[in-house]
């Protein structure tokens, strides 16, 4: 997948439409902190990137495209540019999303307290370094927290408008999973489909993965289309706890 315009978040969408139309093999990387690598807080369920891994090699029959999470537990924006190379760049890949900031934003803890401002910068070296890979770079909002239980997280807010800012300024394709979960909370946190006040359980990867494939178009063909209505019915029963 390459191209000699200026990457936009539009050409980018088309990239990834031509990619998945062609015979040509992509690689996927989905990095991020522990939300993403997906551990624990599912409950042995499947996290959103192992959704995606389904859709892609399964329903799509892509077989040959190959999904990479790198996403660490505990890690923060700062933490995968210092180790781009392992995270991202040697899997030489076609697209990369990012879910990061759950612990940046963070004022608890012995690591430093970060502003806003520091986090975002981070997140157009992010984006620059990606796309001097060739590739793609996808750009997710963290999830809502409950803060009441986790005061130490209060600015989750402030770091999605971060997101928002940098998507928006470097255009860059944006998966604002925050209002998406928010949503589906009806306008608070979403009971149902947290797992601990800031980790998403089954039911909320579902819901991220449910976005990401939308955002992303990622859509098999109905009459291969299993895993797509089998998410939205998680989805639909954990909401009747919100």
């Amino acid at each position: 997948m390459s191209d000699t315009a200026a990457p936009t978040a539009a050409s980018d969408l088309a990239r990834i439409a031509d990619g998945l139309a062609g015979a040509d093999p992509l690689t996927w990387v989905i990095t991020g902190d522990s939300i993403t690598h997906g551990l624990v807080f599912t409950q042995g369920g499947r996290s959103y990137a192992e959704h995606l891994h389904e859709l892609i090699r399964g329903e799509l029959e892509r077989v040959r495209d190959i999904v990479i999470n790198s996403a660490i537990s505990g890690h923060r924006i700062v933490d995968i540019l210092g180790d781009f190379d392992r995270r991202v760049s040697s899997w030489r890949p076609d697209v990369v999303t990012l879910m990061i900031g759950t612990n940046d934003l963070s004022t608890g803890g012995p690591q430093p307290i970060i502003s806003p401002d520091d986090y975002a910068a981070s997140l157009r070296t992010f984006v620059a370094r990606v796309r001097e890979l060739g590739a793609v770079p996808v750009l997710q909002t963290p999830p809502p927290i409950d803060v009441a239980n986790a005061p130490e997280r209060a600015r989750v807010a402030e770091f999605a408008d971060a997101v928002r800012t940098v998507a928006a300024d470097d255009d860059v394709i944006l998966v604002d999973q925050f209002a998406h979960l928010v949503d589906l909370g009806a306008g608070g946190v979403p009971w149902g489909l947290m797992g601990d006040p800031f980790h998403p359980n089954a039911a909320g990867h579902a819901a991220m993965a449910l976005e990401l494939a939308r955002v992303l178009g990622i859509r098999p063909r109905a009459e291969r289309s299993r895993t797509l209505p089998l998410l939205e019915a998680k989805v639909g029963a954990a909401r009747i706890y919100s």
